[in-house]
């Protein structure tokens, strides 16, 4: 197998290694892998790092007090339930290794830290799988999963999903939450895509439900991936054993400065659902006449499939272009793909590199 042949990552946005492998810069590289707001860094963030990067000598604050302020305000819940991350992976690892869980339930396809975490904490935890059905659009089935939650200690929930887009509706959420505070199983439900479809959020339910953990990401709608932020809103309950257990320090000053600058922008998320509306229209479009059967979203990527994904990938990888390859996923195979919503110059590229890819 050639070095271009290889698989480039576990997950998208290595721009670094393609760069090095095709002898050109990172900056030419067009990378659909990572699914990240098109708008780029917000102009409000960019303002608020130049003028406090003169501080940097100073230790960041280990307990992202304004941050956690401004995260509060902004969503209405307990400041003291908020615990702040280097990106919601981090956190990911720090819920499983404070709470232990002996028996965790994941959909697949999903995000695959949720088993990799599981797994490095320790070999004796069980994980079991909940398979989501191609014929339903990779859609949770509420009932199934519930079903399947019994005996389990943990499960994650990814809403939308990661890397199918599908959104579980508010009430379906609240279904399963419901069920697993009667059964005392852990409900993580990552909402680290939900900024676009904010109307859906169970994030204010966790007061309610000693059983219901809620993450977010500022990385994906902000497009801060470089800085690495975000949090989880917890019960109060179990505060103090998560809190016990997470490193100092990992949420860096600017980090902090532009979460805040972020939340504020108003303007920035506006103009970013305008974007993603129309081209999400103009992908859809391409994707009918181009063949490729591709998986409604709510979110800013979709699950795309093709009979020739793989050599689609090669293709578009040798000409400096990155899609997901998903055959990776569990529950997936070689011919699905993941195609992020970026800028409506780079979707026309995109457009116009598949139809030549497939017209051969």
């Amino acid at each position: 197998m050639t070095e271009q042949n290889k698989p480039l990552e576990l997950h998208g946005g290595n721009i670094y290694r393609l760069a090095e492998m095709l002898g050109i810069d990172e900056g030419e590289i067009i990378d659909f892998s990572a699914s990240i707001n098109p708008l780029g860094v917000p102009k409000s963030v960019i303002s608020e790092i130049n003028d406090n990067a003169k501080y940097l000598y100073n230790y960041p604050d280990p307990d992202c007090r304004q941050l956690r302020l401004w995260i509060a305000k902004h969503l209405g819940i307990n400041y003291h339930s908020i615990i702040c991350g280097n990106g919601s992976t981090e956190l990911i690892y720090l819920i499983i290794r404070a709470l232990k869980p002996k028996k965790v339930l994941i959909p697949a396809p999903t995000f695959s830290e949720y088993e990799r975490a599981v797994l490095i904490r320790s070999q004796m935890s069980e994980v079991r799988c909940q398979k989501l059905k191609r014929e339903d659009n990779f859609d949770v089935n509420t009932t199934e999963f519930i079903q399947s939650i019994k005996g389990c200690n943990m499960a994650f929930l990814c809403n939308p999903n990661n890397p199918t887009g599908r959104l579980l509706k508010k009430e379906g959420v609240m279904e399963i939450a419901a069920a697993a505070k009667r059964l005392k199983c852990y409900l993580v439900v990552d909402e680290a895509f939900i900024d676009f479809r904010p109307e859906h959020s169970v994030i204010k339910e966790v007061e309610n439900n000693p059983y219901l953990i809620v993450l977010r990401s500022l990385t994906k709608f902000y497009a801060l991936s470089g800085l690495r932020i975000g949090y989880c809103v917890v019960p109060m309950t179990i505060e103090d054993i998560i809190k016990k257990y997470k490193e100092p320090w990992t949420v860096n000053t600017l980090a902090q400065l532009a979460g805040i600058a972020a939340l504020n922008d108003d303007s920035y998320s506006d103009e970013t659902f305008r974007v993603i509306r129309s081209e999400k229209k103009i992908l859809e479009d391409g994707f009918k006449i181009l063949g490729i059967t591709y998986f409604p979203s709510s979110a800013n990527f979709y699950l795309a499939r093709h009979e020739n994904a793989q050599q689609i990938i090669l293709k578009l990888r040798q000409k400096g272009i990155m899609i997901r390859d998903c055959s990776n996923f569990m529950g997936l195979d070689e011919t699905y793909m993941r195609i992020a919503v970026k800028s409506n110059k780079e979707n026309m590229r995109l457009l116009k590199e598949l139809y030549l890819c497939l017209a051969r």
